[in-house]
């Protein structure tokens, strides 16, 4: 055993120690972080707004700060972006993490002085809790490789800006930067499917221990290697035994990972976003990923199926209930207030506080990171039917994950009531008005990560039959518009 996996045990052992007193104490730990959080900010422009010399405890907080996503809590990021200081948070933010938007284009995510530091503590926690529990630390004497974003950062009035997984990078630890693959310059590649490649030659010939990244990237990767070596990643890394994710959700691409590897490799997940890093599995035997209660957010939570509902009970975390379908709701050290992030969790734990992701508060399509929305897809629709005669009854859209052959790709069930002339054509101009809405779709479109999305031509009263069978035809039962899977997509009849 080399020395630096016993000092990753021996410091694995410090950080169980650290954690487990908030772990321990979680309702506390909570209202410390909420104490915090109003006096830091009582003399922002929003803690005037909304009166935080008053709020002393959540039922005032409730009172004076209501539910709010990007678009609603936008006039304050404006403000912020434009240069303005003290307005969400005291100063000004280190950097904006640049994500999709929903209707109106970029979202400008602030990362503070405050919150930066917990994106790489959380990560760094996931990771030693894995040595902790299990014992094992030799993957730490072999080379790790992190698939991210470009580091290389723009700048508005001052502040970067970038992707999160770009300026993650630029806070590496020293300790990993001797072990850490790809190299800065490769790293810096734009186009994605020419960054693999130049990641596929740098990689192929060291010992990697540990890869990480978004499942569908890294099945790319994983695919350039065997092409290139005609071997399985696990002959190729023998000593590869960790992998790492977050994002999106493994499961539908776990038997292709074992395909490609050849064996099953142990697994972290990750739940990690913009706005903050929430979650990370802290075990192998116990299900779900512990919540971040000590990590510079409170937060709150909403019954999903009574989220629209006006003056919705917004839930502490010491009155969530196991299997209860939350939206989760925000408030950090960043800067974002009782901000809905979209997300819905489920509790299955509370001792300690572990929750499973259980989608969006709003049906998504997010396999590859892109995060397609309904509005996006109906919008999308709509545009390219203007000025035809096409007409469709119904439509749902679902990823293909692993297609026979060529890149993964959205794939468009679509029951015609007429039409178009060219399937093909009609599929394009959808295909770029999503693309003009969603910066995430056409960033993995530009990248060769996606192919453009495919339609396929739903049987007359196809989806009729589909709902009766799940006994949900008629009523108020609506058919999703889109899916993160093909529970719907893989029952429809298609024409020939």
């Amino acid at each position: 055993m080399s020395i630096k996996s016993i000092g990753a045990k021996i410091f694995a052992s410090i950080i169980h120690r650290k954690n487990k007193k908030w772990i321990d104490n979680p309702i506390e730990a909570q209202q410390k972080v909420f104490a915090q959080l109003i006096h830091q900010a009582k003399n922002t422009s929003f803690g005037n707004d909304h009166h935080f010399e008053k709020i002393n405890d959540h039922k005032t907080f409730v009172a004076n700060v209501p539910v709010r996503d990007y678009e609603q809590l936008k006039s304050y990021v404006d403000r912020v972006v434009a240069g303005e200081e003290n307005v969400l948070w005291k100063g000004k933010p280190l950097y904006f993490a640049k994500t999709s938007g929903t209707t109106s284009g970029a979202k400008y995510i602030p990362l503070t002085k405050e919150s930066m530091p917990y994106h790489i503590q959380a990560a760094r926690d996931a990771i030693l809790a894995y040595v902790h529990e299990t014992g094992i630390a030799n993957f730490v004497d072999g080379k790790m490789i992190f698939l991210q974003g470009s580091p290389i950062l723009d700048e508005k009035n001052g502040i970067k800006l970038g992707r999160l997984s770009g300026i993650v990078a630029h806070f590496v630890p020293a300790y990993l930067q001797k072990n850490r693959l790809p190299s800065w310059d490769t790293n810096c590649i734009e186009d994605w499917e020419t960054k693999v490649d130049a990641i596929v030659e740098e990689t192929v010939s060291q010992d990697m221990t540990v890869i990480s990244g978004i499942p569908s990237w890294v099945q790319m990767y994983f695919e350039r290697l065997r092409n290139r070596e005609y071997k399985n990643v696990g002959d190729i890394f023998k000593n590869f035994n960790l992998f790492i994710y977050g994002g999106v959700n493994y499961e539908p691409y776990r038997a292709k990972f074992e395909e490609l590897i050849g064996r099953r490799v142990p697994s972290i997940e990750l739940f990690p976003a913009s706005e903050g890093f929430f979650a990370y599995q802290d075990s192998q035997k116990e299900k779900g990923l512990l919540l971040l209660l000590d990590a510079g957010i409170f937060y709150e939570f909403i019954k999903a199926d009574e989220f629209f509902e006006k003056d919705a009970k917004r839930y502490t975390i010491g009155e969530v209930e196991l299997g209860v379908n939350y939206a989760m709701i925000i408030s950090t050290n960043a800067g974002l207030w009782a901000y809905n992030i979209g997300d819905t969790v489920q509790f299955v734990s509370t001792k300690p506080y572990r929750v499973v992701v259980s989608g969006r508060i709003k049906h998504f399509i997010s396999a590859f990171g892109e995060h397609v929305i309904g509005k996006e897809v109906e919008t999308a629709l709509q545009i390219a039917m203007e000025g035809t005669n096409v007409q469709v009854n119904e439509f749902t859209v679902a990823p293909q994950i692993t297609p026979v052959e060529g890149l993964p790709y959205h794939e468009w069930f679509i029951e015609f009531g007429q039409e178009p002339e060219d399937l093909n054509v009609f599929a394009a101009k959808i295909d770029i008005a999503l693309r003009q809405q969603n910066v995430y779709y056409d960033d993995l479109i530009l990248g060769k990560v996606l192919q453009p999305l495919i339609i396929r031509s739903v049987v007359e009263g196809g989806f009729q039959e589909y709902m009766k069978s799940i006994g949900k035809l008629g009523g108020q039962n609506k058919l999703p518009r889109l899916s993160n899977d093909r529970k719907i997509a893989d029952q429809l009849k298609i024409k020939n």
